[in-house]
């Protein structure tokens, strides 16, 4: 009788331990007044499904500092001041918690999305550029006559000045598009004295630095790689197990074989030799703990789109896993045009049609087609005897071809190597705002031998979807 007892209080007790570290939050997802049913609601660590009039009850936890809706195919979220309101605070125990949907217009298995990385507005003087940039995604919109858009940006929104949110936002809306966005390393508040002190402003702004949403047939979801270590501005790449049990979560309810769409800042990957060996001092540059996400994400046909490096790195990693690394907006901080691989300042366009996904690079300021540089060895001695080409979107699946006066060239051979272009704009930085850039070795050049007295060179490459690209140099 006595140890009956004793289970019953133990399990009394525990039951009150884990009521005191949760609330109940129920409320209503509506559009239009009525209520939408199997919609997915999350505090970051739970989740909860509307009913057939749209309400939902969701035991969250006491510590989470957000309610937030998982926005269905099929709709949209208001947005405000070029913010999206699919969130909001974790209200107190038994308060009701609503969420508004509008509907969206049409068949949204058809569509494109834009996606950015490091915008990184550090001084108001580089508002201008930013507009600019903003301008050049528009007309890359208009360009698709009519067909629906949405934005990503993968962090490093500002660069530690979070009073500049609100005049990006505004920048950012010239684009016609909403954007959502990702928290980068400059988007932490930096000097606190541990990693969860650091996405407050984030937050404050944005919302969760978590979280997910559908359109059409892909499923996105959203994550925050960047882990500061309680010292100076000092972080590592690395996904907090509280994200990855989230992200299982979140994924149970995702067809296998889907197509998956993960954002994020710092990239999984760079290269192979990143994937096979860890190092210390490149903690900062990839996620630390990779393996771990591609677990979870081995069921799926998925995509990473990540930024933070201002270079180009595109990754096959394993069958039906491919990371987007992508080049920043504001190029090298806004200090040039170029990144410091010589990939010219852009964004990333995608193309979707049901669960496929097509995609290529584009440079603010240049057509669709600009994809290459052309450099000779006669020129720059670091290609002596080679026809070099940066074609800085490229992977391996491109095929790169050469023509030199007239005659086919080949095969082109993939290296290594720093842009001459790049180079030579930032080896010196005594004129520029930030004195730490410098140019950046990639993996997107391809070569062939230049033959004695050749005077012109022609390149032509293929892209994985058969998009070609063209470019031509007369040899001095």
């Amino acid at each position: 009788m006595k140890r009956y007892l004793l289970t019953i209080l133990l399990s009394l007790w525990c039951a009150c331990a884990w009521a005191a570290g949760s609330v109940t939050v129920k409320g209503r997802v509506l559009c239009g007044g009525r209520g939408v049913e199997g919609v997915w609601v999350s505090d970051g660590e739970e989740f909860a499904c509307t009913d057939k009039r749209g309400n939902y009850r969701l035991q969250a936890g006491a510590d989470n500092r957000f309610v937030f809706v998982c926005v269905p195919a099929g709709y949209d979220a208001p947005v405000e001041k070029g913010v999206v309101r699919y969130f909001h605070p974790l209200p107190a125990d038994g308060k009701s918690c609503d969420f508004t949907l509008l509907r969206r217009a049409g068949d949204d298995s058809r569509y494109g999305f834009i996606a950015i990385a490091d915008p990184q507005i550090w001084a108001p003087k580089e508002f201008a550029k930013l507009a600019a940039a903003a301008d050049d995604i528009a007309a890359t919109v208009r360009s698709y006559g009519g067909m629906p858009f949405h934005g990503i940006c993968c962090g490093d929104i500002v660069s530690h000045d979070h009073s500049l949110y609100g005049r990006y936002n505004e920048v950012m809306e010239r684009t016609g598009i909403t954007f959502r966005n990702a928290m980068g390393n400059h988007d932490m508040k930096v000097y606190g004295r541990s990693y969860e002190t650091s996405f407050s402003k984030f937050e404050q702004m944005y919302g969760p630095v978590y979280y997910s949403f559908d359109v059409g047939r892909i499923h996105y979801v959203v994550l925050d790689d960047n882990f500061f270590i309680g010292r100076d501005y000092f972080y590592i790449g690395y996904l907090e197990e509280r994200q990855m049990r989230w992200l299982e979560k979140d994924l149970a309810r995702v067809q296998p074989g889907s197509t998956v769409v993960v954002c994020l800042h710092i990239p999984s990957t760079c290269e192979e030799q990143d994937r096979k060996q860890f190092r210390y001092d490149r903690a900062g540059s990839t996620m630390t703990n990779h393996r771990g996400l591609y677990e979870i994400l081995k069921p799926y046909r998925a995509h990473i789109i990540s930024g933070h490096t201002h270079t180009t790195f595109n990754q096959p990693i394993a069958p039906g896993l491919y990371e987007h690394v992508t080049p920043a907006l504001s190029g090298a901080w806004w200090q040039g045009p170029l990144c410091t691989d010589g990939t010219p300042a852009g964004y990333g366009v995608y193309e979707v049609n049901g669960d496929r996904i097509d995609w290529y690079y584009k440079s603010t300021g240049y057509p669709a087609d600009y994809q290459m540089k052309i450099y000779s060895g006669r020129e720059y001695p670091q290609f002596e005897g080679y026809a070099v080409a940066n074609v800085w979107a490229s992977d391996p699946a491109w095929e790169v071809q050469f023509t030199i006066d007239g005659v086919p060239c080949g095969p082109a051979e993939r290296f290594q190597a720093y842009d001459p272009a790049a180079k030579q704009m930032y080896s010196d930085t005594s004129q520029m705002d930030h004195k730490w850039i410098y140019p950046s070795i990639s993996d997107h050049y391809y070569r062939v031998a230049l033959p004695e007295g050749a005077k012109r060179v022609e390149v032509s490459a293929t892209d994985r979807f058969g998009r070609i690209s063209r470019a031509a140099a007369d040899l001095k």
